[in-house]
């Protein structure tokens, strides 16, 4: 591989708009290392997808909310690349039936914030210290943070923590010169968000933005490319939200 080329870890990346931001990335001239928790077949999908257009990806397994996989996670991309530019913090879980706070029980309020919130903790705690000079950092939040909708109470909450991470460590990296920022999508067609909706919340939600639609993975792809990318980087703690017009 050759050292100059720029390299990208993407988590959560085998499906959704965590693909759709590894695609992008490598078709930016990233190589791109596609993470997953579980779905190996997946995940492979779309390294090969990579590879296939002429780029360069490999798959790599790990929990995230595992401070000790996100160390693996980062050895293995380094061994295998020798070094990391830009992390992509995309994995994160929304509950399906979407509950009141009143309704969230223990079990789903405990693993929201593992994956959500430690989740991104682990890989920002590993990659202030392991990411090139001249890095680029980019979260993944949501506008629900704005629109504060009943059932998204938890979800919103682990987000909000993403948001003041993303602020504060912008700051803590002084020195560095490595960006670190957010991207908060609204309404967006992936697995995620239309699992558990029936098809007139669908349609009512899509309506919700100016734009009248509902974003699509590559929307928010592009948002992120942005950020990662030469022309992003006079941006620096902020969160960049990609919702139409919706907030």
């Amino acid at each position: 591989m050759n050292s100059t080329r720029q390299v990208a870890i993407v988590t959560g990346a085998s499906r959704g708009i965590g693909a759709a931001i590894a695609r992008r990335l490598a078709r930016d001239g990233y190589a791109v290392a596609v993470n997953y928790a579980g779905n190996a077949a997946e995940a492979q999908a779309v390294v090969d997808a990579i590879e296939a257009a002429g780029g360069a990806a490999l798959a790599l397994r790990a929990d995230v909310s595992d401070a000790a996989a996100v160390k693996a996670m980062f050895d293995g991309v380094i061994a295998r690349y020798g070094r990391v530019d830009v992390l992509v913090n995309n994995a994160g879980l929304m509950p399906a039936s979407l509950p009141s706070l009143a309704d969230t029980d223990d079990q789903t309020f405990d693993r929201l914030f593992a994956v959500n919130v430690k989740g991104t903790f682990n890989t920002l705690r590993e990659a202030a210290g392991r990411l090139s000079h001249g890095g680029r950092i980019v979260n993944l939040s949501t506008s629900v943070i704005g629109l504060g909708l009943p059932g998204y109470a938890v979800y919103g909450a682990t987000k909000g923590a993403v948001e003041v991470m993303t602020n504060i460590m912008a700051k803590e990296l002084r020195g560095k010169n490595i960006s670190v920022n957010a991207v908060a999508p609204g309404p967006t067609a992936t697995d995620l968000f239309l699992n558990g909706k029936s098809p007139e919340t669908i349609e009512r939600m899509a309506g919700m933005a100016p734009l009248e639609r509902l974003g699509s993975p590559d929307d928010i792809a592009a948002a992120v490319a942005f950020l990662a990318g030469p022309d992003g980087g006079w941006i620096n703690g902020q969160t960049l939200r990609a919702n139409g017009g919706l907030v």
